[in-house]
C-alpha cells in the first residue's frame, strides 16, 4: 500500500512512528540512567551531611589524598557510614518509629502531612568523642524550595554545623545562603535554652552585635530579605518538632 508523501494521512502516520521512536528511546536512556542520577543525589546528600559536622569536601579529599586514593562516590559513601552511626524517625511524641531510616524519610513529602502524621528524621554522627545531632531541613525561599541540614553539638542547644541548598534563588543575592560565610554565621548559636526549651533563631539585617551566639540572632543577607525569612521559618519550623526527643535525652544523659 503506498501513501501520498503529501497526503493529511501520511503525515499523521510518520508523526505517530516518530513519536513512538523517541519516546522509547527517551524511556531508555532515562532507565538507562536512573542508578547514576540516583547515586548522584545519595553522594550529594552524604557530602551536605558530612559538612555539617565539620567535614566538608575539601577536608575528605585531602584524607583520601594522603591514602593515595581520589574522592569517589565510594569512598564518600564509607566516610559517611563510619561518622554516622544511626539513623532513627520520629514522631511528634519524640518517640522513635520502628523500620524507617532518616535516609528513606522525603521530607518534601513529609512536610505536606499534618503534624501530627508525619515522621521526623534524625542522623546521629559521632567524631572526635563527641556525639552530633543533625536535623534535615524543608522550606520556601523566595522563589522555591529551600532544604538543608542542621547539627547540633553534644549539649543538644549549640549549631555545630549547617549546610543549605536552594531550587532556584537569585544568584548574588538569595543564592548566597548556600555559601560558607553565610553557613558559618550559624555555628554557636543557640536553639534551646539551658532547660532544653526551644527557642529559634531570628535573622536580623545588619545585626550590629554579629559576635554575640547567646541572642539567638543571625546577620541575614542583605538585599535577600523574603529568602532569608525562608531559611529562618525552615529551621524554626523545623527543629522545634525535635524538642521533646532532645528533652528526654538531655533527662537520659543527667541521670
Amino acid at each position: 500500500m503506498k501513501f501520498d508523501r503529501n497526503s493529511n494521512i501520511y503525515t499523521f502516520i510518520f508523526t505517530i512512528i516518530l513519536v513512538s521512536v523517541v519516546g522509547i528511546l527517551l524511556a531508555s536512556a532515562y532507565t538507562f540512567f536512573k542508578p547514576f542520577h540516583e547515586n548522584n543525589i545519595r553522594q550529594e546528600k552524604m557530602t551536605d551531611l558530612l559538612y555539617t559536622i565539620g567535614l566538608d569536601k575539601q577536608k575528605l579529599a585531602e584524607v583520601a589524598k594522603a591514602k593515595g586514593l581520589n574522592l569517589s562516590y565510594k569512598l564518600i559513601e564509607q566516610y559517611f557510614e563510619k561518622y554516622f552511626v544511626k539513623q532513627i524517625a520520629l514522631n511528634e511524641k519524640g518517640e522513635e518509629v520502628e523500620g524507617i531510616k532518616a535516609f528513606d524519610v522525603d521530607l518534601k513529602t513529609e512536610i505536606k502531612k499534618p503534624a501530627s502524621e508525619q515522621v521526623y528524621p534524625l542522623f546521629i554522627a559521632e567524631k572526635d568523642g563527641k556525639t552530633y545531632y543533625v536535623i534535615p531541613l524543608y522550606g520556601k525561599g523566595l522563589w522555591d524550595d529551600i532544604w538543608g541540614y542542621l547539627a547540633l553539638e553534644p549539649d543538644l542547644r549549640t549549631i555545630a554545623g549547617v549546610k543549605f541548598g536552594h531550587k532556584g534563588e537569585t544568584p548574588g543575592l538569595g543564592a548566597e545562603i548556600t555559601s560558607k560565610w553565610f553557613e558559618d554565621r550559624f555555628i554557636g548559636e543557640k536553639l534551646f535554652d539551658e532547660q532544653g526549651n526551644f527557642v529559634g533563631l531570628d535573622l536580623v539585617k545588619n545585626l550590629e552585635d554579629k559576635a554575640n551566639k547567646d541572642d539567638h540572632k543571625v546577620d541575614a543577607i542583605s538585599g535577600s530579605t523574603l529568602t532569608c525569612n525562608g531559611v529562618e521559618e525552615m529551621i524554626n519550623e523545623r527543629v522545634k518538632h525535635y524538642e521533646v526527643y532532645f528533652k528526654k535525652l538531655k533527662n537520659q544523659k543527667n541521670k
